[in-house]
């Protein structure tokens, strides 16, 4: 009796949360590209007070050129995104008190790379300030952490090899 309680009460609330999530337009799919109404984010922007130390950095270590417009704005734009750079005055300018250059303490950057460990021999000359070294996590993912000059946290990890 108790089992099939419970088996009755799973089902319920799969539906209820089934029905929610209709509702709301909820989906837990990747949006596939160009057909569907599911937003996609495909840039990240960096406020700082230094557009080029920040090209500086981030060229080598993306091993992009940076396209530029102007010397407020550049950006590099990968596979699957961009990660632009926008000078801290100018977006004072265009939308006052929205952002504050450099202090970011709660996003993390995080780029897929073909070897995590090849990629942490390559950065060290390139990186001053290491957060960890390359490190299996708990999700499987082995990735390593360091800072960007304006104290942004990067990750560069590996997927797991299929088993």
């Amino acid at each position: 009796m108790t089992t099939s309680r419970l088996g009755f009460l799973a089902m319920g609330l799969t539906m209820a949360i089934a029905g929610w999530s209709a509702n709301y337009g909820l989906t837990t799919s990747r949006a596939s590209s160009g057909s569907s109404s599911v937003p996609k984010l495909m840039h990240a922007c960096l406020i700082t007070n230094n557009v080029n130390q920040l090209v500086e950095f981030y060229e080598p270590i993306l091993m992009l050129k940076a396209q530029k417009s102007g010397e407020d704005y550049a950006e590099f734009r990968t596979d699957v995104g961009v990660l632009a750079l926008f000078s801290a005055t100018a977006q004072e300018k265009y939308i006052p008190g929205s952002a504050n250059a450099a202090k970011n303490e709660s996003v993390i950057l995080e780029f897929e790379v073909a070897d995590a460990d090849k990629e942490y021999a390559r950065l060290q000359r390139l990186v001053k300030t290491w957060v960890k070294s390359p490190t299996t996590q708990p999700w499987g993912t082995r990735s390593l952490y360091f800072r960007d000059p304006d104290g942004n946290l990067v990750d560069f990890y590996t997927q797991p090899k299929p088993q």
